[in-house]
């Protein structure tokens, strides 16, 4: 598996944990607070998208997880 697909992964998990935590008539649910973390990680893929930069793909490649095989853009 290779940064990107991991970074998605990651993405989602922690988006759906922050629901479940977070949402009032979730059976997990724990506190309304945890809506802030899905804020930020929504926010987070947003900036990257047009910046970029991403702390978890840094971190990633740190471990030795390989960068994806996307075909490098001329422009």
């Amino acid at each position: 598996m290779d940064t990107n697909r991991m970074v998605r992964m990651f993405a989602g998990i922690f988006i759906l944990l922050s629901l479940a935590l977070g949402v009032p008539e979730s059976p997990l649910f724990f506190s309304k607070y945890f809506l802030w973390f899905t804020v930020f990680v929504g926010a987070n893929l947003l900036q990257s998208s047009f910046t970029r930069f991403c702390p978890l793909e840094i971190i990633l490649k740190k471990l030795g997880v390989r960068e994806s095989c996307a075909p490098k853009q001329h422009g």
